[in-house]
């Protein structure tokens, strides 16, 4: 089966009701579509009242050990009482197959959107990031990958080289720039860091907000620094980003030390992410849902702005990495 083309065109609402009544859950809604692209998800009632959301794993994009290393990780942090949205445990087991998919079922959590311009929800945030790492440092994922420059840059580069997507008149412009993005990133890069279990995807949209932060979504979990669940908390100018910075590290410190020194990874991390996006868009394409969901990813302008974006990335990183404020 190709990864890249799968359509979850099997996926019919029958298909899934019986693969969800193989584990003895009897869907009485319908099956209500969220928003995920790299996954099918779902949320329904059963017929006890009981609201669950399923997942259903894109083929050969993660193995079982993967999916299964998740899995363990998040209910990990469920012992330790981290707000986390984990998967169920039915039969002794958290991972299901039917039909050659695998899927698996999460209880339904709601909440407001994390809002980061609050400073007492970054606290919050801050705080259990901070005890969700004192967790995680424990020990590596084996089976799961470590966060890099082969997979966010060289492997995206070799795609979008080979792609259609640019237009013509943008090619040498794009792909100078991504050469001369690519090189200021490995200038800034270091991997002299001590590696933990990440979430991985820790923006805020990956976050929703109670009575304190739910976190949501691991599907991106991996080895690498820390930083890499803080730094997308950040916006806004230099001195709103220092702000914010000091919120939530002075509330991570209070479970969790941090390496000062991985401050400077901020920018080539945030370089890594905008340029596996487009690549991963790209490798995407052929699933019908990625069209109708990025349309404006086949426009000129999308390309002519990224192009804008890599002088911008370049530019960010010829500045001085954050620092935090002397405590007096």
């Amino acid at each position: 089966m190709d990864t890249q083309a799968f359509n979850f065109s099997a996926l019919t609402p029958d298909f899934m009701w019986y693969a969800l009544a193989s584990i003895g859950i009897r869907a009485e809604s319908g099956l209500l579509a969220l928003n995920s692209y790299e996954n099918r998800v779902y949320q329904f009632t059963d017929e006890e009242k009981n609201r669950y959301v399923v997942k259903f794993y894109r083929p050969q994009r993660w193995s079982a050990l993967q999916i299964q290393e998740e899995h363990d990780f998040s209910l990990e942090l469920i012992e330790h009482e981290i707000p986390l949205a984990a998967p169920c445990v039915i039969n002794g087991e958290t991972l299901h197959y039917y039909k050659g998919y695998m899927f698996t079922l999460f209880p339904s959590v709601g909440g407001r959107q994390f809002e980061v311009d609050n400073y007492d929800q970054l606290e919050g945030v801050g705080r259990f990031l901070g005890r969700i790492h004192k967790v995680s440092e424990n020990k590596q994922f084996k089976h799961r990958l470590t966060l890099g420059v082969d997979e966010y840059l060289y492997q995206p580069q070799k795609l979008l080289e080979n792609s259609q997507f640019i237009p013509h008149h943008l090619e040498n412009s794009f792909f100078s720039d991504l050469s001369l993005l690519i090189s200021r990133i490995e200038d800034n890069w270091s991997e002299d860091w001590t590696s933990i279990r990440l979430h991985g995807d820790c923006h805020p949209g990956n976050i929703l907000w109670r009575d304190g932060p739910m976190f949501v979504d691991l599907d991106d979990a991996r080895n690498g620094p820390a930083v890499q669940d803080i730094w997308m908390l950040l916006n806004g100018e230099r001195h709103d980003k220092l702000a914010q910075l000091g919120t939530v590290l002075d509330a991570y410190s209070e479970f969790c030390d941090f390496d000062s020194t991985q401050l400077k990874l901020i920018e080539p991390l945030r370089g890594l992410r905008m340029v596996h996006y487009m690549a991963w868009l790209a490798k995407r394409w052929d699933d019908p849902a990625f069209p109708l969901a990025f349309p404006w990813f086949s426009d000129a302008k999308y390309w002519e702005n990224q192009v804008l974006g890599f002088k911008e990335q370049i530019a960010a990183l010829s500045e001085a990495p954050l620092e935090l404020m002397p405590q007096w």
